[in-house]
């Protein structure tokens, strides 16, 4: 097998591009080449930081957005064969292994730098899905990174008018016009009459939060109308403080979901409870089908060789990142 490289984190916040040579695939498994990687942003920080609620467990090996070409099967892999494209939850590496049955043929033409965003667009759909929403029902999404950004555009398309983003960076909020009705800053005087005359006077049927911080939590739950729905999209990294259950939840009649990529059903998807697997292929139909096109949100098409550079960015939180794609040569 030809030789490449990878990215590790070999300690908190240092950042390197390993050289390494592939095995060849066990009898389950494919062996791909990279085309193209795509960052999570919050998560990626997060765990290079060892912030809380991360494994903190070094050397990792980062990344579960890998787009690339199949070139060796296992001798039981029936799926894919050499030359197909395929989306795999696989790190940032010029070539990965991964098992058959983690693998995702990507449809015929379909563009290869929207669907590098298929793991984080699965992740957000799951939540969304499991808001439940019925089309007119109003909606504001917490955090405009690429998850809350996502969020928006989905809830969009699942029916919810209005959708308010609601994010403290102008940067970020710039990203979400055209997709939200609104963008509105928390922090404004005005933030609470404008959400109110948008939404309802008691405030937005659903709140989804995707800041990833455990401040918001609060807020999300505050915001949301009595009999509203709270869902909890972002894996936040701390302990939510000063929940005040009875005023905030219990007299509210609120519904507060987890929303965690890993609470889903293994196979045999059923209403609101979507598999991995169906969530990245109807991903893929809103792509194709142009009802979504998440290419804008990319600000960084990186050669992987500079990837340190871009993990100190984005361990600065460089407010001028939201989608860094990294380059692997052909």
């Amino acid at each position: 097998m030809k030789p490449t490289v990878r990215v590790v984190w070999p300690e908190p916040g240092r950042v390197e591009m390993e050289s390494f040579v592939p095995d060849p695939p066990a009898p389950d498994q494919i062996l791909a080449r990279a085309r193209y990687t795509l960052i999570s942003p919050g998560t990626e920080r997060a765990w290079l930081l060892g912030l809380p609620n991360t494994p903190r467990h070094f050397p990792i090996y980062p990344g579960y957005s890998f787009i690339g070409v199949v070139e060796a099967v296992g001798e039981e892999v029936r799926s894919v064969q050499p030359g197909d494209l395929i989306a795999a939850p696989a790190p940032h590496a010029g070539a990965v292994l991964t098992r058959a049955d983690e693998a995702v043929p990507l449809p015929a033409g379909i563009d290869l730098e929207a669907a590098a965003f298929f793991n984080l667009a699965a992740i957000t759909l799951q939540g969304v899905r499991k808001a439940r929403l019925e089309i007119g029902e109003s909606v504001a999404v917490l955090g405009q990174g690429l998850v809350g950004q996502l969020a928006v555009r989905l809830a969009r398309l699942g029916g919810a008018c209005p959708v308010a983003a609601l994010d403290l960076s102008p940067r970020r909020l710039a990203f979400s016009e055209g997709a939200a009705d609104a963008c509105l800053n928390p922090e404004a005087a005005d933030f609470s009459d404008r959400l109110r005359a948008l939404c309802t006077p008691d405030g937005p049927d659903v709140v989804i939060e995707a800041t990833g911080r455990p401040e918001p939590v609060i807020t999300a739950l505050q915001m949301a109308r009595p009999h509203g729905r709270v869902v909890l999209l972002a894996s936040t990294r701390g302990v939510t403080d000063g929940v005040n259950f009875y005023t905030d939840v219990h007299c509210k009649g609120l519904q507060v979901i987890g929303a965690h990529t890993y609470a889903r059903p293994a196979r045999d998807s059923a209403p609101g409870w979507w598999t991995w697997r169906d969530d990245v292929t109807a991903f893929f139909r809103l792509v194709q089908t142009r009802r979504l096109d998440p290419r804008p949100l990319i600000t960084d098409r990186i050669p992987a060789q500079y990837a340190p550079q871009a993990y100190h960015r984005l361990a600065q939180w460089d407010e001028k990142i939201m989608g860094v794609l990294f380059q692997w040569p052909e």
